[in-house]
């Protein structure tokens, strides 16, 4: 059964606490944060003791050493939710948390003479670890001792030569056994087989080892009993006790006078731990005064431990003591040798070698990594990276170390308790300037030479959602020409985002326009993983020249953050629409008829096409020009104006009917064009300047409203002359008759009032005109005659402006 108890003193004592750093730290495994709120350094009190568990060695694994939650003054479950661990020196687990129930088991069977070998006690340190908030508990782990090894001599047969002349009393110390075990499990008494001739005592060497001493009863006689044989037993401490035995031959000798002797009984050596094999440790020396073969001596140890025995040989001729094997002064810092000088008649001296073993720096510093953090956010400052402790099996400077990293990192190392430390960030940490860090731990012994130890450990700083997408501009302008098909690409909008993961996944979404009419909804969509733009429906310029709206860039990251740019859309004109003409009205009805008195001359204004275009820019700058005409070169259309004007004079051999179709055309690619048809009537006469040919009549009738209008007022107006004109006819009639003479035109008096026809601003007719008309008697005939025109003083600058335009007009065509 395992013996577990509380280390002896004061047991357990309660940690002075100091409150050393606060940090809030989010941890990035496996797509979650782990938080670490607070961080606390737990400081020991200098001189303070440590808990201790005392375990039975060979004790099974598994088996309960404590309830370390009770034992550490912690609440249940509390060690499971602060990531309790155990920590050795070096890399063995000597005991285990239970993962349930968190009490301290063993982890594996111990043996104490492997782990302590002959130091008494074996007791192998550990920390408790626990993390939020960071806290050590200083414990030992004590192997108790049980009888598990019995003695056992080196030599199965101890030759003891003593002379017949030994007086009764005389002592001879016996070589010793060796137990493995300690305290009271070592050995403690020898016993010697029933004999006549000598009893035995157990004594105490310096050291604390028990020796046998063979105490001569009564005189020995060679000729009567040349040697004994007797039985030396060992005995341990156990229960039951363990024993182990050796043969011990006593040859009876003839008289030797005189003994071996030493120089000195105790000689002190130091050497150096790495001594290489063979290399000579001191040489004993020891005289006999006889002579021949008592004066022969040889040298043996004597009463040698088995590790004195491995670790040194001796000459038996010369008395060099030289080194077996290496010495390592972390395992055996000490050892005691007795050397035997023996003659050749049985005599012996004894002295003994005090070796001390000297430290040589040659163990280089260990690192035992106990917490290691490799995946730490950004823009958390004072968070803990890592957590080890660090050791050096050497002595004194060779065991003293300092630890460092390297100089210009964001880290830097506190020293917390026992040779343990913490790697901290020294502040808050951004990815986007450097993802990932290797920092190089190196502790370096102060021994000569200095030995050192590194260990890398890579950092790696997980993303936070720090940064807000970025577009490439802040306004994009994007152009589409109108009438595009739906669903077409139209541009693309771009933002990236400097985090990484999901935080730097860029999602694209249309932000509600500012004009509430605009339909943004049916005209644009985005594509919102690649921010490509595309038209919902076929875009018209002449309904929607341009349009802006916004576009946010939102990343996935918890909280989302976003950003905003503008997209201004111009539609590109295309020459979708042909020229349309206002003027003269086509849409069906016949042509209309315009109507030249034969004494116009050249620039003469026929009339003016009217017409716009839908598109704009070039698309819309329209050209005229005469296509076909019934007597080519009489009229000319301006090419900027459509002004239908006289090439030359008109003269009696010209037609009196005269088609013109005069071309509209824009300056698109390719151009568009429409084309309008006029009729052009010669008169000699007065005449309406608008009739329609009698063949057109009806169609005019279904003619659009404008023409419609249009027709009605020229009606309107042609009826109100015709009215005057017959008023004045009869007016003249009357005075005819009373007339002394007949057949003289009644001259000027005669003028019509007012403008008979106003058309301004539409097209065919940019001045008003007013005709002096004079009825000739006697001719049998009803004839109209042209005097001339008649410019109102209201118009006269306008009358100016267009005789400057004839001018210009008859100077294009060639006229003088």
């Amino acid at each position: 059964m395992m013996d577990v108890v509380i280390g002896t003193g004061k047991g357990f004592f309660p940690l002075e606490s100091d409150l050393i750093e606060m940090a809030q730290t989010k941890v990035h495994r496996n797509k979650r944060q782990v938080t670490i709120l607070i961080i606390w350094m737990i400081l020991w009190e200098v001189g303070s003791e440590s808990i201790q568990y005392s375990v039975l060695e060979e004790t099974e694994s598994g088996m309960f050493v404590a309830n370390l939650t009770k034992d550490l003054g912690l609440k249940r479950g509390e060690l499971a939710e602060r990531g309790a661990q155990v920590v050795f020196k070096g890399n063995r687990q000597h005991l285990q948390l239970d993962p349930q129930t968190y009490d301290l088991l063993l982890n594996e069977k111990l043996d104490r003479e492997e782990l302590c070998g002959s130091t008494e006690p074996c007791v192998l340190p550990f920390q408790v670890l626990l993390e939020n908030p960071l806290q050590f508990f200083q414990a030992a782990l004590r192997l108790l001792d049980i009888n598990d090894h019995a003695p056992e001599f080196l030599e199965n047969e101890i030759l003891l030569k003593i002379s017949e002349s030994s007086h009764p009393g005389t002592a001879f110390p016996l070589k010793i056994a060796q137990d493995l075990d300690v305290g009271s499990n070592t050995v403690q008494n020898y016993t010697i087989s029933t004999n006549s001739y000598f009893h035995l005592f157990t004594l105490n060497h310096s050291d604390g080892r028990r020796y046998p001493e063979l105490v001569l009863d009564k005189a020995l006689d060679r000729e009567e009993q040349s040697e004994l044989r007797l039985t030396l037993t060992a005995l341990d401490g156990g229960s039951p006790p363990r024993t182990g035995t050796s043969q011990v031959l006593v040859v009876v000798l003839d008289i030797n006078d005189n003994a071996p002797e030493f120089a000195q009984l105790l000689y002190e050596v130091q050497v150096p731990e790495n001594s290489p094999v063979g290399s000579l440790v001191i040489t004993v020396f020891a005289t006999d005064l006889d002579a021949g073969t008592y004066g022969e001596l040889s040298y043996s140890f004597f009463q040698s431990s088995n590790q004195v025995i491995q670790a040194f040989e001796i000459n038996a001729v010369t008395g060099e003591i030289r080194l077996k094997k290496p010495l390592d002064f972390e395992e055996i810092r000490s050892y005691r040798l007795e050397i035997e000088a023996s003659d050749g008649g049985g005599l012996s001296g004894k002295c003994t070698i005090a070796i001390e073993v000297m430290d040589v720096n040659d163990n280089a510093p260990e690192l035992t990594m106990s917490v290691l953090i490799s995946d730490i956010p950004e823009n958390t400052p004072d968070t803990v990276v890592a957590i080890f402790g660090i050791s050096d099996p050497d002595s004194g400077e060779n065991g003293k170390m300092m630890c460092t990293i390297q100089d210009h990192l964001p880290f830097f190392l506190k020293l917390t308790v026992e040779n343990f430390y913490t790697l901290v960030t020294e502040r808050a940490l951004d990815r986007e300037s450097q993802a990932e860090y290797n920092i190089t731990i190196t502790v370096t012994d102060l021994g000569t030479p200095r030995l050192k130890t590194q260990h890398n450990i890579t950092v790696t700083v997980s993303d936070v959602n720090d940064n807000a997408p970025a577009f490439s501009q802040t306004t994009y302008t994007l152009r589409v020409r109108e009438n595009n098909s739906p669903a077409l690409h139209i541009g693309s909008v771009s933002a990236t985002d400097r985090d990484s993961g999901a935080n730097a996944q860029v999602t694209y979404s249309l932000l509600p326009p500012a004009d509430p009419q605009l339909p943004l909804a049916s005209l644009v969509s985005i594509n919102a993983d690649n921010g490509q733009l595309f038209a919902l429906r076929s875009l018209d310029y002449e309904a929607l020249q341009a349009f802006e709206f916004g576009v946010r860039a939102a990343d996935r990251g918890s909280p989302a953050l976003s950003s905003q740019a503008r997209v201004r859309v111009l539609v590109l004109d295309d020459n979708d629409n042909a020229p349309f003409v206002l003027y003269p009205p086509q849409n069906g009805s016949a042509p209309c008829t315009e109507l030249v008195p034969r004494a116009a001359e050249a620039g003469y204004l026929v009339t003016k096409v009217v017409a716009v275009d839908g598109d704009s820019g070039q698309n819309a700058w329209l050209s005229y020009q005469l296509l076909k005409a019934t007597e080519p070169g009489l009229f000319g259309v301006w090419a900027h104006n459509g002004e239908v004007r006289t090439a030359r004079l008109l003269s009696e051999r010209d037609a009196v009917k005269h088609r013109l179709v005069v071309l509209v055309k824009d300056n698109g690619e390719p151009p568009r064009s429409a084309s309008v048809t006029l009729h052009v009537l010669l008169v000699d006469g007065f005449s309406q300047p608008y009739l329609p040919l009698p063949e057109v009549a009806a169609v005019e009738a279904r003619a659009d409203p404008l023409t419609v209008y249009l027709v009605v007022a020229l009606a309107s107006v042609s009826s109100l002359f015709l009215f005057s004109v017959l008023v004045f006819v009869a007016v003249r009639l009357c005075r005819r008759s009373r007339a002394a003479s007949a057949g003289r035109c009644s001259g000027p008096e005669g003028h019509f009032p007012g403008h008979l026809v106003d058309v301004s601003g539409a097209g065919t007719l940019s001045q008003s005109y007013q005709y002096e008309v004079c009825l000739r008697g006697g001719s049998g005939t009803s004839e109209f005659k042209f005097l001339k025109p008649i410019f109102p003083n209201f118009v006269g600058e306008a009358a100016g402006r267009d005789a400057e335009e004839n001018a210009n007009f008859t100077n294009n065509f060639g006229f003088t």
